[in-house]
C-alpha cells in the first residue's frame, strides 16, 4: 500500500524532485472522497453519492447509437484539431435556435473537454505573473490551470449580497495591475447561482475599460429551473466562451467541450489546440451530432425536470436541518450549503459523513478560501429516494 511517506522515501531514492508548478497545484479533493466512496461501494457499503458534478442518466440513447455507427464506420482517426466541421456547424445552429446569435463556425473550437478549453484561453490570455479574476467560491481547477501557466488566480469573495457572484463594482474595486482578466461561471459551480442580465452587461463594460478579456463559464447553460439565462455572446461579441457536452447533454465520460472565441483570436487557438491535443475524441464528435437531435433534446428536457425536483426536496430537507441557504440555486445540479451550525471544519466533516454514514459530499476547501471551512456542496445528480436517504442520515447525525 502506498502511503505519503513511502511515496517520499522512493523520490528520494530515485532523485526525482517534482517542479515547482507541479508541487504546488493542489489536489482535487472531490475526486480523493469519491476515489474513497467507490471503495466503500466495493466493500459493500450503501454510499449515497452527492459528491460529483456527474448526472446519473446514462447517455441519451440517441447519442449512443451515433457513436456505434460511427464505430461501425471505421472512419475512428485524427479529425481537424478543431474538431469535424459538421459538429462546428451543429455547434453554431445551436446557438442560432437557442440565443439567435449568428456565431461562425470558424469561431467554435471543439475541445477534451471544457476543461482543455479554459486551459488554452488561459494560455491565450495570460502571461507568467498575471492574474485573472474569479469568484471565491468557485471551480477549484481554474485557479490550477493558472498556477501551471505561472499565472495566478485572483479570488474575489463574493457573498448571498452580490447572489455569491462577482459584479461590476468588485472587479472595479479589485482590479489590479496586473490582472488580465475576469472569469465568471453562470450557473455557478458550486453555487448554483447565475448571473443577472443586466450586471453581466455592466461586468462586460467594466472589463472593457480595465483594459481585460472577459470569459464565461456556460457549462451548466439548459440546466436553469426558473428562467434561461442569456449567454454573454448576446451582449458582448468579444467574450470568450467556454461549454461542454458533459452537463446538460449528460455526456460526462465522452470528454467533449467547445469554446467560442472572437474570430481574431480563434487561429491561435487552433495553433494551441494542434499542439496540445491533436485532436478532440473521434467517436465522442460524432456521438455529439446527434445530441441536438429533437428526440435527445426531449429526452434532456425531460432530466431537467428531474433535476428540478431533485433540487427542491434537497433545498427544503437541508434548510429544515438548518444548513445556511439564503439563495435558492437557480441552476447547475447542487447546493453550497452553510454548516457552522455542525461544525468549524467540514473537511473533516465531509470525511467523517462518508466513512461513518455513507454519504459522499465535498468540502468548501475545494472551492476556494473564504469561509471555505464552513461550507458542504452537495450534488443532486442522484435519485429522489437516494437524496431522501441522506436527507434521514443526516438527521439521525444531528439530531440521533
Amino acid at each position: 500500500m502506498y502511503t505519503a511517506e513511502s511515496f517520499n522515501e522512493r523520490v528520494r531514492c530515485m532523485g526525482f524532485v517534482p517542479s515547482n508548478r507541479v508541487a504546488e497545484i493542489e489536489t482535487f479533493k472531490v475526486m480523493d472522497l469519491l476515489k474513497r466512496a467507490k471503495q466503500l461501494d466495493v466493500a459493500g457499503f450503501d454510499v449515497v453519492h452527492m459528491e460529483a458534478g456527474e448526472p446519473d442518466f446514462s447517455t441519451a440513447a440517441p447519442i449512443a447509437e451515433a457513436a456505434k455507427k460511427a464505430i461501425d464506420s471505421a472512419a475512428i482517426q485524427y479529425t481537424p484539431a478543431a474538431g469535424i466541421p459538421e459538429l462546428r456547424e451543429q455547434i453554431s445552429l445551436w446557438y442560432q435556435s437557442k440565443y439567435g446569435l449568428e456565431i461562425a463556425p470558424e469561431r467554435i473550437i471543439v475541445t477534451t473537454g471544457a476543461s482543455s478549453a479554459l486551459l488554452m484561453i488561459f494560455a491565450l490570455l495570460t502571461d507568467a505573473g498575471q492574474t485573472f479574476m474569479m469568484a471565491d467560491p468557485g471551480y477549484p481547477c481554474n485557479r490550477q490551470f493558472l498556477r501551471f501557466l505561472e499565472a495566478k488566480a485572483q479570488l474575489v469573495p463574493v457573498t448571498a449580497e452580490s447572489n455569491l457572484q462577482l459584479t461590476s463594482e468588485l472587479v472595479e474595486e479589485h482590479w489590479q495591475e496586473d490582472t488580465a482578466g475576469v472569469l465568471l461561471a453562470s450557473p455557478a459551480n458550486p453555487t448554483g447561482t447565475v448571473v443577472p442580465e443586466a450586471q453581466l452587461r455592466a461586468i462586460s463594460e467594466q472589463v472593457k475599460q480595465s483594459g481585460g478579456s472577459l470569459i464565461v463559464d456556460e457549462l451548466y447553460h439548459g440546466l436553469t429551473y426558473e428562467q434561461d439565462v442569456p449567454s454573454v455572446l448576446e451582449i458582448d461579441n468579444s467574450a470568450f466562451v467556454v461549454n461542454s457536452f458533459s452537463k446538460y447533454f449528460g455526456m460526462t465520460g465522452w470528454r467533449l467541450g467547445w469554446l467560442v472565441a472572437p474570430e481574431e483570436a480563434a487561429p491561435e487557438l487552433e495553433k494551441l489546440a494542434q499542439n496540445l491535443m491533436i485532436s478532440p475524441h473521434t467517436v465522442s464528435q460524432y456521438a455529439a451530432l446527434a445530441a441536438f437531435k429533437p428526440e435527445t433534446l426531449e429526452i434532456l428536457e425531460q432530466r431537467k425536470e428531474q433535476f428540478r425536483l431533485r433540487r427542491d426536496l434537497l433545498v427544503g430537507g437541508l434548510r429544515s436541518l438548518g444548513f445556511e441557504l439564503p439563495i435558492t440555486p437557480e441552476g447547475a445540479f447542487y447546493v453550497y450549503a452553510g454548516a457552522k451550525h455542525l461544525t468549524d471544519d467540514t473537511f473533516d466533516y465531509c470525511w467523517r459523513l462518508l466513512e461513518e454514514d455513507h454519504i459522499a459530499t465535498t468540502p468548501g476547501k475545494d472551492f476556494g478560501h473564504y469561509r471555505s471551512n464552513e461550507f458542504i456542496r452537495f450534488s443532486y445528480t442522484t435519485g429522489l429516494d437516494r437524496i431522501q436517504v441522506a436527507l434521514d442520515r443526516l438527521e439521525q447525525r444531528i439530531h440521533g
